[in-house]
């Protein structure tokens, strides 16, 4: 889950669905063949995107399909444009940042889209790369889940990294402003120090972990979202707390973006629903996200078969037939249904041909051994259900629950 606010006011959003929208609309943007966990919407209608399909897109309405920019060998840990020049930086879970100079531009009758791209690669970070930002100067900072925040200095050709902090635990999220880098790591650090490393002030609370921020330059806010639901509102210019607001009924917040004028806070959690707060009125509000919601009701008022549906496939598969915004096919008649031949979804190439039909027998192998093993090289991420009473339960409501006509 990504938000990011154009320099025009629109938002952009990203999700589980594999898809980026912009709002008002929306406009879908579709390219990516996973969960999309990065965004950049400095240059919209152009947006860039990460992907658990390791792969960075520039998306643009008027492109038919859209430009992949690279394809690192891990998920996409964060995107950066740097505002001083033709150059945008990806973060990777593969340990790497990639350094991309624009070379070439394709004109829209919005403006200019980059169609070119030089290449470099940064290695330093001794884990995965979750966060990058530019400096106003363009200097870029990256941080890390080993812990540490990198500095990269130096021409194209010879960049180097000088390691700005080391935390002891890993790092999701930084903000990276003229005079100051703010972090939020797992064990629920919050803090900003200089670009000496020096702390300047440090606003950890007992919740964790940290995994979204947001700055508003012009009126000096950084928001901080954690796994709890809370946002913390913080003034840099007073360095103090000025609100602390539960967002969500349950759940962590995964992602935050301020409008244009910094008086509405975008919020991204487990809901399918992007909320918008009043900052000025966040204390007036109550939590986000009803009880009413299927995959917030109490696990322990549903069958077995239902409780192991919800926590294994609600998120990624639909029971209804017809088209969906979820990551993955409907499971709608899939007794019977040879796989990867849903109509409209795009399968994984492993996929294509294969002999497997959905029966009693594959949907528990399936479990059984994970789809990482049943199925090596799809999209499917890695599941497993490791008692057979579980499985046969979960297979009994599929076989209800999907019934096709």
């Amino acid at each position: 889950m990504a938000l990011d606010v154009s320099p025009d006011g629109r938002l952009a959003s990203a999700s589980f669905d594999n898809s980026v929208g912009l709002w008002p609309g929306p406009v879908w943007l579709e390219g990516h063949d996973a969960a999309v966990t990065a965004l950049d919407a400095s240059q919209a209608p152009a947006v860039l995107s990460g992907g658990d399909d390791f792969r960075v897109l520039l998306l643009h309405p008027e492109l038919e399909t859209p430009l992949e920019i690279t394809k690192h060998k891990g998920k996409i840990g964060g995107i950066a444009v740097d505002a001083t020049s033709d150059r945008i930086a990806s973060a990777s879970w593969d340990g790497s940042i990639q350094l991309h100079y624009v070379v070439k531009f394709l004109a829209t009758n919005d403006m200019p889209v980059p169609l070119d791209f030089r290449t470099f690669e940064l290695l330093g970070h001794r884990s995965n790369v979750t966060s990058v930002g530019f400096a106003p100067n363009g200097t870029l900072y990256s941080a890390s889940s080993d812990g540490t925040i990198r500095v990269w200095e130096g021409p194209e050709t010879g960049t180097t990294s000088r390691v700005l902090v080391k935390h002891g635990f890993g790092i999701n999220e930084i903000v990276v402003t003229e005079d100051w880098t703010a972090y939020g790591a797992v064990d629920g650090a919050t803090r900003v120090i200089d670009h000496d490393g020096q702390q300047i002030a440090d606003f950890t609370l007992d919740r964790r972990p940290i995994l979204a921020m947001d700055y508003h330059a012009d009126t000096g806010q950084l928001a901080v979202g954690d796994g709890h639901g809370y946002i913390m509102m913080i003034d840099t210019a007073a360095w103090k707390i000025t609100r602390d607001f539960r967002a969500m009924r349950k759940g962590p917040v995964w992602a935050l973006a301020f409008s244009n004028d910094g008086a509405i806070i975008h919020v991204g959690g487990i809901d399918d629903v992007i909320y918008a707060w009043p900052v000025a009125l966040l204390d007036q509000y109550d939590p986000a996200g009803g009880d009413a919601r299927s995959f917030l009701r109490d696990a322990a008022s549903m069958p077995n078969g239902e409780r192991q549906f919800m926590r294994k496939c609600s998120i990624c598969h639909a029971l209804e037939p017809g088209p969906s915004r979820k990551a993955g096919p409907t499971l709608h008649a899939v007794f019977g249904r040879r796989a990867g031949t849903v109509p409209g979804y795009r399968y994984s190439a492993i996929l294509d041909g294969s002999e497997i039909v959905w029966d009693e027998t594959t949907i528990d192998a399936l479990f059984d051994i994970g789809p990482d093993h049943y199925i090596p090289g799809s999209k499917m991420p890695m599941q497993v259900i490791a008692k057979p009473s579980d499985r046969a339960d979960l297979v009994a409501f599929l076989k209800t629950a999907t019934k096709g006509d």
